[in-house]
């Protein structure tokens, strides 16, 4: 069996095509940090990624947070300061991400505990989008 989208009929010779299952298309979706060190944290959904990450493809769960191509953005949504990290596969079936909630995102590696503010401005646009976030302020 095949998900790419093709798999071989031996009685026709033919090929058919197979729909590739959800769970399987939203793995290939899948952001992960691509090194270890200079890994930030979006302060909204947890996701980890590099700076780079962040500004070349901004955060997958959080588009209305602009970050791509735009550093300053990323700085000000991003930060370095977080607690552990668990790598979420399938967040709906998930008990991890039920867990530290981030059952209704995508799949990737998230910070167990986001510490640091939005600034003020940000927090604002989202308290008036009805958007939640993730991140508390340092003890």
């Amino acid at each position: 069996m095949s998900y790419r989208g093709q798999e071989r009929d031996e009685e026709s010779g033919g090929e058919e095509e197979e729909e590739v299952p959800q769970v399987v298309a939203d793995l290939a979706q899948a952001s992960v940090p691509t090194q270890l060190k200079g890994i930030r944290c979006c302060k909204r959904c947890g996701i980890l990624k590099t700076i780079e990450q962040f500004i070349n493809e901004g955060c997958e769960n959080c588009p209305f947070l602009d970050m791509v191509d735009n550093q300053d953005q990323c700085n000000s949504c991003t930060t370095a300061f977080f607690e552990g990290q668990v790598a979420i596969m399938d967040p709906r079936e998930s008990w991890a991400a039920k867990w530290i909630r981030v059952d209704n995102y995508l799949p990737g590696v998230y910070a167990i505990s986001v510490i640091g503010n939005f600034d003020k401005d940000i927090e604002d646009d989202l308290e008036s989008r009805g958007i939640r976030w993730r991140c508390r302020p340092p003890a």
